[in-house]
C-alpha cells in the first residue's frame, strides 16, 4: 500500500490526518511520563524519538499550550 493511498483513507475513515494521530499519540505518551516518572525533559523527549529537548518542549507546547515542566507542575 503506497503511503499517499493510507494517509487518504486514515483521514476519510477518522476525519483527521495521520500527522494528527501521531502527535496525538506522542501528546498522549509525554503527558503519561510527565505525570508518572521522574525523567527529565529530556530523557522524555530521547524516549519519545526527539532529536533535541527544545525540539520536543516546543511541541508540546505548540500542542498543549503550556510547556512539558509547567504541565508536570499542575498534575
Amino acid at each position: 500500500m503506497h503511503v499517499n493511498h493510507l494517509n487518504r483513507a486514515v483521514k476519510e475513515a477518522t476525519g483527521k490526518p495521520t500527522t494528527v494521530h501521531i502527535a496525538e499519540r506522542i501528546i498522549g505518551e509525554a503527558k503519561a511520563l510527565l505525570h508518572h516518572t521522574s525523567w527529565s525533559t529530556a530523557e522524555i523527549a530521547y524516549s519519545l524519538g526527539f532529536e533535541y529537548p527544545t525540539y520536543f518542549n516546543n511541541f508540546f507546547k505548540k500542542h498543549t499550550g503550556t510547556t512539558p515542566l509547567a504541565f508536570r507542575k499542575a498534575t
